[in-house]
C-alpha cells in the first residue's frame, strides 16, 4: 500500500515539474499547428471492410469533447458478417484545455461497466513492432463489448493515460506541437465469446492502423 501511494506521488511530481518546464520552454512559444487530412475522407480500401454507418454525434456530445476533428463509424466484414465501431478524435493542439477524453473515465458515465482490463500486443503493417493498446470488456445489462483504444501522435501509439501526458509536455518542449488523436474500437461480443470478438477487434485495426496514419500528422 505504502510503494503504490510513493509511486503515485512520484508521477504527479514528475507531471508537475514537467508541466513548469514546458510553461517556461515550451508553451511560452508560439505552437507549431500541423495541418491533417479530415477524417471525413477516411477510408480503408484493399480490405474486406465495408461502411455501414456514418454516426451522427451531437451537438452536445460534441461540445464536450472539444476535438478538433471527429469520426464515429459502423463498419462491417463482408467475410464473416462481423461488425464492429470505430471512433477517432484529433486534437490539433492540447495548449488551450482541449484533451482526450479516456474511455475509462467515459464508458462507466456511460451506464457501462468495466469487467477485465488490461493490454494487448497488436502486429501492424508498417511498424516495426507490435502496437500496445487497452483492452477493455465491458457490460450494460444483457449485452457485452470488448473495446480497444490508444492515443497516437507523431507516428507514436500509446496505451497508458499517464504515458499520453508526458509525451505532450516533452513533444510541446522538443517540437513546440501538442497534437494527438484518441483511437477507440468497439466489438459487441456473441454468444459470450469475448476471445472471438477480441480477434475481430484486433484484425480490424491491423487492416486499419496503416491507412489512418496518413491522416494524424507525423
Amino acid at each position: 500500500m505504502a510503494s503504490s501511494r510513493i509511486a503515485g506521488n512520484v508521477r504527479i511530481l514528475t507531471i508537475v515539474l514537467l508541466a513548469q518546464a514546458s510553461l517556461f520552454y515550451g508553451f511560452s512559444r508560439k505552437e507549431k499547428v500541423p495541418t491533417h487530412r479530415p477524417l471525413a475522407d477516411f477510408s480503408i480500401p484493399g480490405t474486406s471492410w465495408s461502411l455501414v454507418q456514418e454516426l451522427e454525434i451531437d451537438k452536445e456530445t460534441a461540445e464536450i469533447l472539444k476535438a478538433d476533428d471527429l469520426t464515429s463509424r459502423i463498419y462491417q466484414n463482408r467475410n464473416t458478417g462481423q461488425g464492429a465501431t470505430l471512433f477517432v478524435a484529433y486534437f490539433d493542439t492540447q495548449r488551450t484545455g482541449k484533451t482526450p477524453h479516456s474511455p475509462k473515465n467515459c464508458l462507466p458515465g456511460s451506464g457501462w461497466t468495466p469487467s477485465q482490463a488490461g493490454a494487448v500486443n497488436i502486429p501492424v503493417a508498417g511498424e516495426a513492432k507490435p502496437i500496445t493498446v487497452n483492452r477493455y470488456v465491458v457490460s450494460r445489462g444483457d449485452n457485452q463489448s470488448v473495446v480497444l483504444y490508444w492515443y497516437q501522435s507523431h507516428n507514436r501509439v500509446v496505451a497508458s493515460e499517464y504515458s499520453a501526458k508526458i509525451y505532450t509536455i516533452l513533444d510541446a518542449i522538443r517540437y513546440n506541437r501538442s497534437d494527438t488523436a484518441l483511437v477507440r474500437v468497439v466489438v459487441n461480443v456473441a454468444n459470450g465469446d469475448v476471445t472471438s470478438a477480441t480477434k475481430t477487434a484486433e484484425s480490424f485495426v491491423q487492416d486499419f492502423f496503416e491507412p489512418l496514419k496518413s491522416y494524424l500528422p507525423a
